[in-house]
């Protein structure tokens, strides 16, 4: 299938949250948007260190985390960050990482009701534009 890479931005939820209580103005909320390797194949968002000092996040948690190669790392737990992709959005903590790759995991894929088109190798919506959410 090859590669399938999206557009994402990223935001510093603390900031969000400020910005609507009036504690800081909304350009303030600090933000990137980065190039984002869907990989079905990680749980969640994957940034690196820059990343991360970029956003501000505090670190919430480590964790040894499975790689592709069958390592293992210890890796860092963020505070939860907004994802956004065109018009929809899920709060979800990211996992840091060394390396400079972005990864999309299944499951912000999964509350953004979001699937990877293998012919047009691109992000679409599960369900078209309709946003679902799976509730269990």
């Amino acid at each position: 299938m090859g590669n399938v890479f999206a557009e994402i931005t990223v935001k510093n939820n603390r900031d969000l949250f400020n910005a609507q209580d009036g504690v800081i103005p909304e350009n303030e909320v600090r933000t990137v948007t980065l190039n984002a390797l869907v990989d079905t194949g990680a749980t969640t968002l994957v940034i690196n260190e820059d990343i991360c000092r970029q956003l501000g996040l505090s670190i919430i948690d480590t964790r040894t985390a499975n790689l592709a190669g069958g390592t293992k790392m210890e890796c860092k737990i963020t505070e939860p960050v907004q994802i956004q992709w065109k018009n929809r959005q899920v709060d979800i903590n990211a996992m840091v990482l060394p390396g400079d790759k972005v990864l999309l995991g299944v499951i912000p894929l999964e509350f953004m009701d979001l699937m990877v088109d293998p012919v047009r190798r691109e992000l679409t919506g599960a369900h078209g534009d309709q946003i679902v959410s799976l509730v269990m």
